[in-house]
């Protein structure tokens, strides 16, 4: 069938007549962005969105201003390698509480999106709300959707240069103050406040509020939906998570089509029409540009724009709300009501999900709640081995790391026992001692045992640190180790 089309080309032929089918297949491998011009829409998707982006930035830039016993609530000091959290101190030890708490929040991602999609996308990820915070500055300076469109297309003037800076700068102040409160997690803020008020910044904290700030800039000012189709690899790995009892924002085709604009007064279904009145409003709301008529897309961030807008224009036509709405496939294939669509929210997915969640969750607290303050590492001193010492002892030395991780003072104690040698010494300048809050201190203990009792080899001991604070509460904190009796001796 394509002989007869593609030997014309060939005999009135050569380079000239090639380059077209040249350029249509390049042009095929790329996709040339289109800017797209979100139009502005208020409903109860639209309400919601607007508290999460106040709620998170509420969390996000105030969080650091916070204090807590003389100190910054939370506060990530990689200088100190300690991580503040309120009344939570965590040290390079306890790396695997961060590392539990990000699967518990990866968990999460993946119980909300099987129930409902990608909700944290539309909603609470950092991409969507600052691409939402900077589309409102943009709407306030520039204008709707046509009056963006009027003002680009116009050529450059100096109310267009005017206008466009404004919002630059308006932009720019909201990026740096990001950069600002992000480096705060890592330095107190107030602090770091007085540095950026006298040109004091280190070089590197300087270098990511810049950073941060630029990234914050481009991707919510420039790039914006193009870091949800081409960056974000959530968007692409969703579907092993969405299943067709998932609730996600479906078009209902079988009462929508045939589409096609109409009177308000016409009866619509005696000229064959369905109820989408094919006016576009739903794809010029898309924040990512997408016609969800066309079906459930991964570009689709399930900000629930478009359901807001159609619901608008059903209210104008006096048609029923609903055309496209959150609902499952199964739901809208098979005319469920929405309580026989909730019911299947109880699924195996869902509930396995969930069981995975809580018991982690439930771990995790446990966890903390049972966790020790006091933190003791010991180690063999290899410079020295078993050695016989003055009065008829065999002597061997540690070092011995003890950490205070809260933040009351401790008193230390610490004593030595084994059930092969029986009775043990321990000598110190500080194996008693107070350790002050957040801190830790480093010891070298010598361990003897009376050279009577000393059988040669090696063996087990067991030294115990005994941590007392003002409360009363008592800890103990038992490491094993070795003791070397030398064969010479």
């Amino acid at each position: 069938m394509n002989a007869p089309e593609t030997e014309p080309l060939a005999r009135k032929g050569g380079p000239a007549t090639a380059a077209p089918a040249t350029e249509s297949v390049d042009e095929a491998l790329y996709e040339v962005r289109r800017k797209i011009y979100p139009r502005s829409v208020s409903g109860a998707f639209s309400n919601w969105r607007v508290w999460l982006v106040l709620l998170t930035q509420l969390i996000y830039y105030g969080t650091p201003w916070l204090q807590w016993n003389g100190r910054q609530a939370v506060l990530f000091d990689l200088g100190a390698r300690k991580f503040y959290i309120f009344g939570l101190v965590l040290w390079p030890q306890d790396v695997i509480y961060l590392s539990v708490l990000l699967v518990i929040s990866a968990l999460a991602l993946f119980l909300f999106t099987a129930i409902a999609g990608r909700l944290f996308c539309g909603y609470a990820c950092p991409q969507t709300v600052y691409t939402e915070i900077f589309m409102w500055i943009e709407r306030h300076v520039e204008g709707d959707r046509f009056a963006r469109i009027r003002l680009d297309g116009d050529p450059w003037s100096l109310r267009k240069l005017r206008i466009k800076a404004t919002k630059h700068l308006l932009w720019i102040v909201v990026a740096l103050w990001t950069g600002f409160t992000f480096i705060g997690y890592f330095a107190p803020i107030r602090e770091l406040g007085g540095q950026v008020a006298a040109f004091a910044l280190g070089p590197w904290q300087a270098f990511w509020m810049l950073f941060y700030a630029f990234a914050t800039w481009g991707n919510a000012g420039f790039m914006r939906e193009q870091v949800c189709k081409y960056m974000c690899p959530y968007a692409r790995f969703q579907s092993v998570m969405v299943d067709r009892d998932t609730f996600v924002v479906t078009y209902d085709s079988g009462r929508g089509d045939p589409r096609g604009s109409r009177s308000r007064k016409a009866d619509h279904r005696a000229a064959g029409l369905g109820d989408c009145v094919n006016c576009s409003i739903c794809v010029q709301v898309c924040p990512t540009g997408i016609d969800i008529r066309d079906g459930l897309q991964y570009e689709c961030i399930g900000c629930g724009a478009c359901i807001d807008a159609c619901n608008q224009v059903m209210d104008k036509m006096d048609y029923p709300r609903g055309l496209i709405r959150y609902t499952s496939e199964n739901a809208m294939r098979k005319g469920w009501s929405a309580q026989a669509t909730r019911k299947r929210l109880l699924r195996p997915r869902v509930m396995i999900y969930s069981a995975i969640w809580l018991a982690l969750l439930a771990g995790f607290a446990i966890s903390l709640s049972l966790r020790t303050p006091l933190k003791v590492d010991i180690i063999r001193d290899r410079g020295s081995l078993g050695r016989e010492v003055e009065g008829r002892w065999v002597e061997n030395v540690y070092r011995l790391q003890l950490i205070n991780t809260s933040e009351a003072p401790m008193q230390f104690t610490i004593r030595a026992d084994s059930a092969e040698l029986g009775k043990l010494r321990v000598e110190s300048d500080g194996a008693t001692g107070e350790l002050a809050p957040t801190s830790n201190r480093l010891l070298a203990i010598r361990v003897r045992v009376p050279l009577e009792q000393a059988r040669q080899g090696t063996h087990k001991i067991r030294v115990t640190v005994q941590g007392g604070q003002e409360e009363g509460h008592v800890v103990e904190v038992n490491q094993s180790t070795s003791f070397i009796v030398p064969r010479d001796l």
